[in-house]
C-alpha cells in the first residue's frame, strides 16, 4: 500500500506465508524501538476482500523485521528460504561495513606505489639534469676552444707521448 509516497507492507501476510504468530510478531514489533517508532495501524483490504485494519511496516523496515526472525519457529518449507534470507542479510551488513575500509587500504596502497614512482622518476630527473649541465659545461669548454689552444694542446700532447 502506498500512501502519501511512503510504501507501507502490512505484516500479518507475511506472518501467514511463514507460519508464524501475527500477535507474537506484533509484540516484538511494539517491544523494539526502532520499528515501534514506524510502525502504523492502517486499514488494509484482506484476503476476503473487506477493508481491516492492520500492522503496517515501512517497506524499507520490512528487511530488517525479516532478519529477526528465528527460522526454527516458522513453517518447515519457508525455514531454507529464510534461513538463506538471513545469510544474503549478513553478507550484506558485512559488506557494508567493510567496503569502507577495504576502499581505504586500496587507495593507501595505490598512494604509496605512486609516491615510490614519483620519487624514481624525480631522481631519474636529477641524475639526467646533472648528465645534462655536464654536457653544457663541455660544449662550451669545446666552443671556446680557439686554433691557437688547440695547437699548444696538441704539441703537448706530442711532447707526452714522445716521453719514455
Amino acid at each position: 500500500m502506498i500512501e502519501n509516497g511512503d510504501r507501507y507492507v502490512p505484516i500479518k501476510p507475511i506472518c501467514e506465508a511463514l507460519g508464524i504468530d501475527v500477535e507474537g510478531q506484533r509484540k516484538k514489533i511494539k517491544e523494539d524501538p526502532i520499528l515501534s517508532s514506524t510502525s502504523e495501524l492502517r486499514s488494509v483490504v484482506g484476503t476476503h476482500g473487506k477493508e481491516r485494519p492492520m500492522t503496517c511496516l515501512p517497506h524499507m523496515f520490512i528487511f530488517g523485521w525479516l532478519f529477526t526472525i528465528n527460522p526454527k519457529n516458522i513453517k518447515e518449507e519457508a525455514q531454507a528460504a529464510v534461513t538463506q534470507y538471513k545469510i544474503e542479510c549478513y553478507k550484506a551488513l558485512y559488506q557494508h561495513f567493510t567496503d569502507q575500509s577495504a576502499f581505504l587500504e586500496e587507495k593507501q596502497e595505490r598512494l604509496e606505489k605512486k609516491m615510490d614512482e614519483l620519487d624514481q622518476i624525480r631522481d631519474d630527473f636529477k641524475s639526467a639534469k646533472d648528465k645534462l649541465n655536464k654536457a653544457r659545461k663541455e660544449l662550451n669548454n669545446i666552443k671556446e676552444v680557439t686554433f691557437d689552444k688547440w695547437r699548444v694542446e696538441r704539441a703537448k700532447s706530442w711532447q707526452t707521448s714522445m716521453d719514455f
